[in-house]
């Protein structure tokens, strides 16, 4: 008989509520669920603030966040699952960012929660009572984590340098033009 310890009920709660809320939050966006956009009204939302094509933005995220989230609350395959689900948090803060670090003034406070979570429990490990556990952890191993990690963070930077690049663009062609074509100044 396999005896579970504190250590596993304590991962198992973070799984839960972590994976729980993760998956909720992707639903919005793939679904609409709980008054969400769904793939639209999140894709059209993702193309404002940077992320380009919205649509294919927005079902990535979703897909991070569902996937990531779901099987993070099961405890499959999680080196993977925490990786995705922290690489589309890491997305999230990059957006609200300008605004500062707390949720109560539209800061990243909470999406970073949610991705160092995910990544460490991506790193920890589910605990026994998962299913990661029951199947023999073939599909969390200790090879599985950095690969998993560093494979996310790869693309997530590449994400994000070029959102940024999109909304530097945006930003200098909204200054307008300094000087008119016979070389006069404006806005003095």
């Amino acid at each position: 008989m396999t005896c579970f310890d504190r250590r596993d009920l304590g991962l198992l709660l973070l799984r839960l509520g972590t994976g729980g809320v993760l998956a909720a939050h992707g639903a919005q966006k793939l679904f609409g669920w709980f008054g969400g956009g769904g793939l639209s009204g999140t894709g059209e939302f993702m193309e404002s603030v940077g992320y380009a094509p919205g649509r294919a933005s927005a079902a990535a995220a979703g897909l991070a966040e569902t996937g990531g989230g779901t099987l993070l609350a099961l405890g499959l395959a999680t080196p993977a699952a925490g990786a995705a689900a922290a690489g589309a948090m890491a997305g999230a803060a990059a957006v609200h960012a300008p605004n500062g670090f707390f949720a109560m003034s539209g800061g990243y406070e909470y999406a970073a929660y949610l991705g160092f979570a995910a990544a460490g429990l991506a790193v920890t490990g589910p605990g026994r009572i998962s299913l990661d556990h029951v199947m023999g952890h073939t599909v969390d191993r200790n090879w599985m984590v950095p690969v998993a990690l560093a494979g996310t963070a790869a693309a997530t930077l590449a994400v994000i340098g070029a959102r940024y690049a999109r909304v530097r663009r945006q930003e200098e062609g909204e200054q307008g033009e300094l000087f008119d074509e016979e070389g006069v100044a404006h806005g003095s």
